[in-house]
């Protein structure tokens, strides 16, 4: 089964979310303040918020496509602002997400959901972005991918 750019990457989020809820009501959470932990995750939340509305925006500016299932509808590889930190900020932002559900959690099992992430995004969302990139902006975006890391 071929799952390169297939689901959508906020529905594979929400899969993983689910999937550290479902651990988290495997053992008891870790016996850490409300307080603490509350204030943590909406500090990360806000962290991710930022990233995604950073791509979001650079995209729109460019006038490019959103669709990560559509890469191949990409009209300008962009490079400025959040992308110049970081090849996927959505992703990142995603990632952040699911980290702070982790820490609302409290349960450190929940932590595997942002790392399961993170390994399934690569594979099989970010690698065929590149490749299809890399067919529509060739040197262009060799040296955008030689100077700027795929996560951070």
């Amino acid at each position: 089964m071929n799952l390169e750019l297939k689901i959508p990457p906020p529905l594979v989020g929400l899969t993983f979310g689910a999937a550290a809820w479902g651990l988290a009501q495997a053992v008891p959470p870790l016996p850490l303040a409300p307080a603490l932990t509350n204030t943590l995750a909406v500090l990360i939340a806000l962290a991710g918020a930022a990233f995604d509305v950073a791509g979001l925006i650079s995209f729109r500016r460019a006038k490019t496509t959103i669709n990560p299932l559509k890469p191949q509808n990409s009209s300008s590889l962009v490079t400025g602002g959040v992308y110049q930190y970081t090849r996927n900020p959505m992703y990142v932002g995603m990632a952040f997400f699911l980290t702070a559900w982790a820490v609302w959690l409290a349960q450190p099992l929940a932590l595997l959901g942002p790392v399961a992430f993170v390994l399934y995004i690569s594979r099989f969302q970010i690698a065929p972005e590149e490749r299809i990139l890399s067919e529509i902006f060739g040197e262009e975006f060799a040296a955008y991918k030689a100077r700027v890391r795929r996560w951070l």
